[in-house]
């Protein structure tokens, strides 16, 4: 599963002369006044990874070209993915190198995560809370719509945690925890839901095994209790109790999918609030949210959901072109779906059709004037001398297919790198086209799944 700015008022508190206290009260203000379920759905804070308000912050000394590394091991992950190439099973450093966890989870395993441990899964990826357990306590949450199992760090931890904020959950703590067991439909879901073959424990309690595109994983029991947002709870939640947890996850508690899968927290909250949720990712100066239930189906511009054999799990959509100063890309339109394409929460940066992105390269460049180009850096390779808010940028629209078209701010376009460099916020791809968040960010989204449909509205974050 994977940064970039989130809240005005969180941000401007960070003058000089601001006293700590107020961050905390503003903070804490913005979390209580949103989250709560009512006719309309359910509403949840969504933050930026870097917010000070983030209830899990990454490290704020954390290098961009760290968030760029891992950024690409993810979009690798996917593509891999949409190419059926899996690797092939392979035993997790952790559970070799720890033999006297035996008779517990390490021996459980009949098979294994295909990854070796990694680092930061959690980089790109917006922060939420979730309560579970009864009674109920609050988690930090990365949220990832390429992600379908919701899992978590449990006591007692029986092989390895990463850092979190706020205690492990506990299940004994709970009245209305309960495993799972190898004989449940839910546990054979788990094949479809993470990419890796379930297992069963001498407990006869159902294993799961959660793996990412930069090496991170998650492996603990598969469990059910009520998971609760604010006023609003529901029962026989199925989730992921990890006990082996290794890569940075920020300092979230774990990850809460929403991809098209029956385990996702999105389709077991859906028979109840409906098939569609909707979110802003916010920016480091603006607040968001997570929604989900019904929305304001008018003040959407709706794109199809495009069909794909590829991946039943991921959001698939029809790139139909791309504008700068108003005018067309100098690329053939069928060259805009040469490639697959997903629209994707937890990636930050656009990947393009490789003959797609040099054209945008070179309009955007051209656009821009006389402003001196400066050395690519990572995997970005348009980059300029200055910082985005200084420089005079061209627009840049996105059209999807049925016309919906996304109008591009500078936020959206270029992203600084560090003090005097920024660079077009895109790259090229010869394998999966990806929407990133970098794109969406103060967009409100819809993700209409009963009618098929995603929709994008500006103005979406406070």
């Amino acid at each position: 599963m994977e940064l970039l700015p989130l809240l005005l008022a969180c941000s401007l508190l960070f003058t000089v002369a601001t006293p700590v206290r107020d961050v905390t009260d503003a903070c804490t203000s913005q979390v209580n006044d949103f989250q709560h379920l009512n006719g309309s759905g359910l509403h949840l804070t969504l933050h930026h990874p870097r917010s000070p308000c983030s209830p899990a912050p990454l490290p704020s000394d954390l290098p961009f070209s760290t968030v760029l590394t891992h950024d690409d091991a993810r979009v690798a992950h996917l593509a891999s993915r949409l190419a059926s190439k899996t690797p092939g099973p392979r035993r997790p450093t952790s559970l070799r190198k720890k033999p006297a966890v035996a008779g517990s989870l390490a021996d459980s395993l009949a098979v294994s995560v295909p990854l070796t441990p990694g680092v930061s899964l959690g980089v790109g990826n917006y922060v939420t809370r979730l309560g579970l357990g009864s009674p109920a306590t609050s988690y930090a949450m990365v949220v990832d719509t390429g992600s379908s199992l919701t899992w978590l760090q449990c006591s007692p931890c029986l092989v390895s945690c990463h850092r979190q904020e706020g205690p492990l959950y506990d299940p004994r703590a709970s009245s209305t925890y309960a495993s799972v067991p190898c004989s449940a439909s839910q546990c054979n879901e788990l094949q479809s839901a993470t990419l890796n073959p379930s297992a069963c424990s001498v407990s006869n309690a159902c294993i799961y095994q959660a793996s990412y595109g930069d090496s991170s994983f998650s492996v603990g029991y598969l469990s059910k209790d009520t998971v609760s947002f604010g006023t609003g709870r529901f029962p026989n939640f199925y989730y992921g109790c990890g006990q082996d947890n290794e890569g940075l996850f920020g300092r979230s508690a774990g990850i809460i999918g929403l991809a098209r899968n029956k385990l996702s927290l999105f389709y077991q909250l859906a028979p109840s609030l409906g098939y569609s949720f909707s979110y802003c990712l916010p920016t480091s100066a603006s607040s968001g949210y997570l929604s989900i239930g019904s929305s304001n189906p008018g003040q959407y511009s709706y794109t199809p959901m495009a069909s794909s054999s590829l991946d039943g799990s991921l959001y698939f959509i029809n790139l139909a072109g791309m504008s700068v100063g108003g005018s067309p890309l100098a690329v053939s339109p069928s060259e805009y779906g040469s490639l697959p394409t997903i629209i994707d929460s937890g990636t930050v940066i656009t990947r393009l059709p490789t003959s797609v992105y040099n054209a945008l390269s070179k309009a955007v460049a051209a656009g821009m004037g006389g402003t001196p180009r400066a050395p690519a850096y990572s995997i970005l390779h348009t980059c300029f001398q200055g910082q985005a808010s200084q420089l005079r940028v061209p627009s840049v629209d996105m059209t999807f297919r049925g016309a919906a078209t996304l109008k591009l701010a500078t936020r959206n376009v270029l992203i600084d790198v560090d003090d005097s460099t920024t660079c077009l916020a895109f790259a090229p791809t010869d394998s999966t086209a990806i929407i990133g968040n970098t794109q969406q960010q103060t967009f409100s989204f819809v993700y209409d799944v009963a009618q098929s449909r995603i929709g994008f509205a500006p103005g979406g974050c406070s």
